[in-house]
Parts: structure tokens; C-alpha cells; sequence
């Protein structure tokens, strides 16, 4: 199988994630060497499949194993009575065998994945379990900038207790990598992390943790040539000007780093990848719309970016 497979799995039933996939093949259409494996209900949308067709030649399937059984230049197509979530585990086991080389996911509800009867939270959540990585992060790849999120899905109480050197080493680990895969213009610069206090603390006279952790983390950073600059003052961390003085920005929570991110890209630009598994996935950067569900009003631009990417990595 000389071409690379890439899984394109499209979230909610009823949710934006097959209107945006469909917009996405069409703008992007056929990429050399590469064989896409889409997953979608069996109720898709004709209108969008008629779009992909004018740019490809489609073969349906009823499931992945037959979808893998098939060479040649097409879109398999696998029109699939399984629950979503269930398309993205598939997808992932593929991955760790080597059968399919990368994954791009449209968005997924926690409640569409907790029908399938899974107790993950969220795409990364099944990706961890699946790959028994145990130091996993979410990146987020912009035009304007990026960032790595140190801790995921916490109550903002919870934060504190998740937060330590350990913690923000194995993240600073995984930013690293994120922006080694940069263009070289942005990856020979350091990585920001934020504090988390604000005014980062002010020497301790805020908050005591960026005097508990930074101290260390530095020691850390240089032991492992990682280009760091830190702590960051949250509030002003993230101005224009400060754009492009860092290759990625470190977040120690989910909002502190996706507000801003969200704020700045919206939907015209921004891909999610999973940092710490060992094949490569990426997604939206936006949730599943699904007050627009079958308005033909979705922008596709996140998912025609985390399909680039998703064949760019494939490809190093």
C-alpha cells in the first residue's frame, strides 16, 4: 500500500461535522499519494455528497475492514450505522497498527460519545485510553499563534491541585514537539508559558505557584534545550505585538489558552491536534453547531486546515 491513508471521521448526526468535511475535500480536493477513508451516516446529506463527487471518485462501504481491502485512487466511502464515537475508536486502532497513517475529526459531543456508551470525555480522552499514553495534551495550530493547554477539562476549583512540575514538564514536552513540526521561521522561537495568577504572581505576593514550579521548570528547560520564557503575565500575554515573539504558547488551563485562541481565529482558521499518542490526529477547533445542523451555513476553514495538516504529518 504505497498510498497514505488518512481517516476523516465526521462527528455528530446531527451536527456541522459532515457539511464542513464534505466543503473541505471539495475546496481541497485529491492530494497526491494520499487515500481519504470517509466516515459518515448512512443519512448524509446528498447535496454534499454530490460535492465531493465533483472532485472525486467515491466507492461506498459498509464498514472499515472493507474500506482498508481497497487500492487505487479513490474516496472510500464507509456509510456507517455505528455510533460517531465509535468511527474515531475504529479509526484509532487502525492508526496504532499502522493500517491508517493519520486521523482528522470533526467535532464530537461528550454527550453523543456518552450515548455510545463510552466514559471518555472527548475525543482526546478515548485517543489516551486507546494508546495507554499516560502524558497526552491538546495543541491548537492558528495564523496568529498557537497553543498547548498543560491541563484539559478541569472545574476551574480543580485547577491547582492538577498544576506541578511534573505536570508542566510533560507539558513543555509535548509543546516542544509541536513546535519542532512548525515552519522554521516560527520554531526557531521560544515556547511562552503563561503563569497562572494574575500578574504571574507578582513575586509571590498573588499566589505562590509560579515560585513553586518556574524555578524548576527552567532548570528543566535547559537540560533539555527547550527554548522557554516564563511565567507570562495571563492578562497581557497574549497582545498583538506578543504574537510573534513565541513559537507556541503554554497555557496552564483550558480557558486561559482558548479563550483567547477562539477570540482570534473563530472558525477561519485553527486546528486541534492531540499531543503524547503515537500517530498523528487532528480536528476543528470549533464544537458541532448544531443550531446550524443542515443550514448549509458551516465554514469549513478548520476542517480544510486539519486536513492539510493531517497529510502534512502524515507525509514527514
Amino acid at each position: 500500500m504505497s498510498k497514505l491513508r488518512i481517516a476523516l471521521t465526521t462527528g455528530d448526526v446531527d451536527g456541522i461535522g459532515f457539511e464542513v468535511t464534505a466543503k473541505a475535500l471539495h475546496h481541497l480536493g485529491p492530494q497526491k499519494g494520499v487515500q481519504f477513508l470517509l466516515w459518515r451516516p448512512d443519512s448524509a446529506s446528498q447535496k454534499y455528497l454530490k460535492l465531493i463527487d465533483q472532485k472525486f471518485e467515491r466507492i461506498t462501504v459498509d464498514d472499515l475492514s472493507q474500506a482498508l481491502e481497497i487500492e487505487g485512487p479513490y474516496l472510500i466511502d464507509i456509510a456507517s450505522d455505528l455510533a460517531p464515537a465509535k468511527w474515531v475508536e475504529l479509526s484509532a486502532k487502525a492508526c496504532l497498527k499502522k493500517e491508517i497513517h493519520a486521523l482528522a475529526t470533526a467535532p464530537l459531543s461528550k454527550t453523543s460519545i456518552k450515548a455510545a456508551g463510552f466514559k471518555d470525555l472527548g475525543h482526546t480522552d478515548i485517543l489516551k485510553r486507546l494508546s495507554g499514553a499516560k502524558h497526552v495534551h491538546m495543541g491548537f495550530v492558528g495564523e496568529k499563534f498557537n497553543v498547548v493547554l498543560a491541563t484539559a477539562h478541569l472545574p476551574v476549583k480543580e485547577i491547582t491541585k492538577h498544576l506541578s512540575f511534573s505536570v508542566l514538564a510533560e507539558a513543555l514536552l509535548n509543546a516542544n514537539e509541536l513546535r519542532k513540526k512548525l515552519p522554521a521561521s516560527q520554531a526557531k522561537k521560544p515556547i511562552g508559558v503563561l503563569g497562572l495568577n494574575p500578574h504571574a504572581g507578582e513575586a509571590g505576593l498573588i499566589g505562590q505557584e509560579e515560585l513553586l514550579f518556574f524555578p524548576e521548570l527552567v532548570s528543566f528547560a535547559k537540560e533539555k534545550k527547550i527554548p522557554f520564557e516564563g511565567p507570562l503575565v495571563p492578562d497581557a500575554a497574549f497582545f498583538p505585538q506578543n504574537w510573534k515573539k513565541y513559537s507556541v504558547y503554554l497555557s496552564l488551563y483550558h480557558d486561559q489558552g482558548l479563550i483567547p485562541f477562539k477570540m482570534i481565529h473563530g472558525q477561519d482558521s485553527g486546528v486541534h491536534m492531540t499531543l503524547g499518542i503515537p500517530f498523528i490526529r487532528t480536528s476543528v477547533d470549533h464544537g458541532t453547531a448544531k443550531d446550524i445542523f443542515g443550514k448549509n451555513k458551516a465554514n469549513p476553514h478548520s476542517m480544510i486546515d486539519a486536513v492539510r495538516w493531517a497529510v502534512k504529518l502524515a507525509r514527514l
